[in-house]
């Protein structure tokens, strides 16, 4: 019986390795945080991670669609952020972690909404 239960262990074991893989956050730059403003253009609260994609003109005055990955959604709505409260065309503010590879697009550290209310989006997640 307790070879049978320490086969189960062991199984229960392996299983978890992918979750812990999934999250690793090594395309974001958590040593840097850059703000970025401009208009949804999608809103994603889905599980594992929520997604929002923000049309921005950059510095040179050009538009550039950045993903940001954001937390899941019960995380967000445990920090605040309820599902009504982006939606496609808002205006909004968020501080981001940056890809690494230098694309548009990065981790949701904070946002700041269309009413101006801030919200923690997560520590860098």
């Amino acid at each position: 019986m307790t070879i049978r239960w320490s086969g189960i262990g062991a199984a229960l074991l392996l299983a978890a390795v992918p979750a812990l893989a999934h999250h690793s956050f090594a395309a974001f730059d958590l040593k840097k945080t850059v703000e970025i403003e401009g208009d949804l253009t999608e809103v994603k609260f889905t599980n594992p991670h929520s997604w929002f994609q923000l049309k921005v003109v950059n510095a040179e005055g050009k538009e550039e669609l950045w993903n940001i990955e954001g937390l899941s959604p019960q995380q967000l709505f445990s920090r605040g952020l309820k599902r009504s409260a982006m939606k496609v065309g808002d205006h909004v503010k968020l501080s981001v972690n940056p890809l690494r590879s230098g694309e548009p697009g990065g981790s949701l550290v904070t946002v700041t909404l269309a009413d101006g209310t801030v919200l923690n989006g997560g520590p860098g997640q």
